[in-house]
């Protein structure tokens, strides 16, 4: 006797859960999924001691630093349709005693500049170094011109240098990119 009820509940309790489940259920939902990742990679980063500001040999200033670093991640259409948004974060830390200027220049293959980014890092000394922050965020119109670029250029300019000039600026990046992938 215990056998049948049991018997009972079970095909009773499975048909409750075939009905249950399958009642008001949109298969064609499942071709609208939409997926938005946010990717946080490093950008670029770089310590420049202050006697890279000055030619001992010629006994001149260089007041103009630049270093260019690829960009294969941003490179394709395949990204380009997908990128909705980008936020980039630079954290400075000086201890130079002076000033710097700041461009991030995002060159095509041509070197032809696609989206330009420029900040000012404040004057410290090698006692107390100045921590400076610069983030730029950009939007989907701004991340159309940025997905053409394959290189950065980074220019750093100082106001002025000389053979006795000590410090060291460094810098630490990194990119959060908003992704948008429809199936």
């Amino acid at each position: 006797m215990d056998v049948k009820i049991t018997k009972l509940f079970f095909i009773f309790v499975s048909l409750l859960l075939c009905v249950c489940c399958f009642d008001d259920t949109d298969f064609d939902q499942a071709n609208d999924v939409l997926v938005t990742p946010e990717i946080e990679l490093d950008l670029i980063y770089f310590n420049l001691e202050a006697s890279k500001f000055y030619d001992y040999t010629n006994n001149t200033e260089i007041l103009v630093v630049q270093d260019t670093t690829d960009l294969d991640f941003l490179g394709g259409n395949d990204i380009a349709n997908i990128l909705k948004g980008a936020d980039f974060f630079f954290e400075f830390t000086n201890s130079i005693p002076r000033s710097f200027n700041v461009s991030f220049d995002f060159l095509n293959q041509d070197n032809v500049s696609k989206y330009l980014m420029q900040t000012t890092v404040a004057s410290a000394t090698a006692d107390q170094p100045v921590v400076s922050y610069f983030i730029q965020s950009l939007d989907e119109l701004q991340i159309k011109e940025l997905t053409k670029a394959k290189k950065v250029l980074v220019t750093v300019t100082i106001p002025s240098s000389s053979q006795d000039l000590t410090g060291v600026l460094n810098l630490q990046s990194k990119t959060t990119y908003y992704l948008q992938i429809e199936q």
